[in-house]
């Protein structure tokens, strides 16, 4: 379908805010740029799109620190040149000193609420679980890149001591967090010098953090797992009541995954699986949407949204029965994402009305991010989305490191007996949906965004943009979103009133929001072999694109002649 076409079908029309790049040799993207130009220098170097990857994940830790650090956490999606797949898993895991009744919930909290008593799972050392973002991102580009992990960092060193302009949307990230930023000093100085935020266009430095990053350069993940920077993490953390210790960050292992992989109108959907919940309920949502003609009901009208809003219902009731980290609870993959599950639910949902619905399957025992996209002229491709939890983490800053940790903590029910209940060891459950779309075995697109529980129902709507509404990426990024997991319906400002209107009269209750979850950005595969990058308005997202190339086999220049 093409543009205009499916704009004449659409009740909700929008403008594209930012442009798409182009490249012939490489593309990066990412929710900063100079992020992306991290991972540019490194294509335009001769690297693979692993070594772009790492380049620009070690890049955002400089210039997105609210969203993503080394003491973090994530999940990354590769395809390489021999079109294997492989997801690799560093989601942080509960500390060996954990247990299921270290917090104190708060009493009467509905099932899907984790807070605790003073925040000690959200705020400070208590909410810190052991990380694995540095091992994770250096055994990657050790296995499949081509360049030293020195060569990688030194853009995110450029970045931490040279600095950079505060643009508003970091601006608003610190003013946000500010409250609890003020009791870290080293927080403070660099982010709230004076005791105020960091205005946009004022100059933002963290000197600490590129001697951290110089000295990981030369010690490599032992810096953190088992060396001086881990000693300092986990001294600080644990003579201020935390649980992270040095044998969890020496233990830490990163886990290779299979990924999960579903069909939609003739294309492949491939996705991260458990302890991510993003691979089984994209499909399981697919699968369900692939039985009605969701190009014939226009993007954005009342039917179409109402059926993203049921369908996204049904696969929260089903996610909250059953999702966790496989080592502790038995996932129904299978189940959740068959055709005949699909078929199920799908006869169940009523177009006239809102549900409230239940889970399909029997209950399991025992938003803030990044996300970056790379691909090379070789073929391989990283989608990967790694976070530190919430806008900056535990919100301190480790004394003399200049490093944010996770508060991961607030991802685990403080409540025991239950499927995401505290055990030590216990890796995360994730939302994050580093994505990629097939058609026979070629590679069309990859993408993700980050956002917390919002993450893999908007990678959902965008493929729908791409595969029923004909948007082209640009567009399907940038697409106004809904969600609900069965309480409000959480809509962009850019549905009309009248759409509202008739969804009220449905039963869905309606929240208008700024953003449902944050910035998408991704890349598309065109069938002459060129890339298209794309990044959407709700970060300061960047698409870079190498183009060009080496000179002509055998041109030479005379030397005696002159060049002028």
């Amino acid at each position: 379908m093409s543009a205009s076409s499916w704009r004449e079908r659409a009740a909700t029309v929008f403008r594209c805010e930012k442009k798409p790049a182009t490249g012939s040799k490489g593309m990066v993207t990412s929710n900063h740029p100079l992020a992306s130009a991290a991972g540019a220098e490194m294509l335009a170097a001769g690297g693979n799109a692993v070594d772009a990857a790492i380049a620009t994940l070690f890049a955002l830790t400089a210039a997105e620190p609210m969203m993503v650090g080394i003491v973090g956490g994530g999940t990354g999606h590769l395809r390489l040149a021999s079109g294997e797949h492989v997801v690799i898993d560093g989601m942080a895991t509960v500390p060996r000193n954990g247990s299921p009744t270290m917090y104190r919930p708060i009493p009467g909290a509905a099932r899907d609420v984790f807070d605790t008593v003073d925040r000690e799972n959200t705020v400070g050392p208590k909410a810190v679980a052991a990380p694995g973002n540095l091992r994770a991102w250096c055994q990657t580009l050790a296995r499949f890149g081509t360049f030293s992990l020195d060569d990688v960092l030194q853009p995110a060193i450029r970045i931490a001591s040279r600095g950079f302009r505060v643009t508003p949307y970091l601006n608003h990230c610190i003013t946000e967090a500010a409250p609890d930023l003020r009791l870290s000093p080293a927080a403070c100085a660099v982010l709230l010098p004076n005791g105020d935020p960091l205005q946009p266009g004022d100059l933002i430095r963290n000197p600490d953090y590129a001697e951290t990053l110089r000295f990981i350069a030369k010690e490599g993940e032992a810096a953190l797992h088992g060396g001086a920077i881990g000693d300092a993490v986990t001294s600080y953390i644990q003579a201020n009541g935390g649980y992270v210790s040095r044998e969890d960050l020496v233990n830490y292992t990163p886990i290779d995954r299979a990924p999960i992989r579903g069909s939609y109108r003739g294309f492949e959907i491939v996705a991260p699986p458990p302890p991510a919940a993003s691979g089984v309920h994209i499909t399981q949502m697919l699968n369900i949407l692939e039985g009605f003609d969701i190009a014939g009901l226009g993007f954005g009208s009342v039917e179409n949204v109402h059926l993203l809003a049921e369908v996204l219902k049904i696969a929260f009731a089903d996610r909250e029965a059953a999702s966790g980290d496989p080592a502790f609870v038995d996932v129904p993959v299978e189940k959740l994402i068959s055709k005949a599950y699909a078929a199920e639910r799908r006869a169940l949902i009523d177009m006239a009305r809102a549900q409230v619905w239940s889970a399909g399957i029997s209950p399991a025992t025992s938003a803030y991010t990044t996300h970056m996209t790379a691909a090379d002229s070789f073929g391989n491709v990283v989608a990967s989305t790694q976070t530190i939890n919430s806008t900056f983490g535990a919100r301190f800053i480790v004394p003399g490191t200049g490093l944010i940790p996770n508060n991961y903590m607030n991802n685990y029910d403080p409540r025991p007996g239950n499927a995401l209940s505290i055990v030590p060891g216990k890796r995360v459950t994730t939302s994050m949906a580093p994505t990629m779309v097939l058609k026979d075995g070629v590679i069309r697109f990859a993408l993700g965004l980050p956002g917390g529980k919002r993450i893999f129902p908007s990678v959902m709507q965008a493929l729908v943009n791409l595969l029923d509404h004909g948007m082209s990426l640009q567009e399907a990024v940038e697409a106004p979103r809904v969600w609900t997991e069965g309480n409000a319906l959480e809509m962009e400002g850019a549905f009309a009133e009248n759409t509202l209107r008739a969804l009220r009269k449905k039963g869905h209750v309606i929240q208008t929001l700024p953003t449902v979850a944050g910035g998408m950005n991704g890349i598309a595969f065109l069938p002459d072999g060129s890339l298209l990058g794309a990044a959407c308005w709700r970060a300061d997202g960047t698409a870079i694109g190498v183009g060009g190339g080496l000179a002509r086999e055998g041109v030479r220049f005379w030397p005696d002649a002159p060049f002028i």
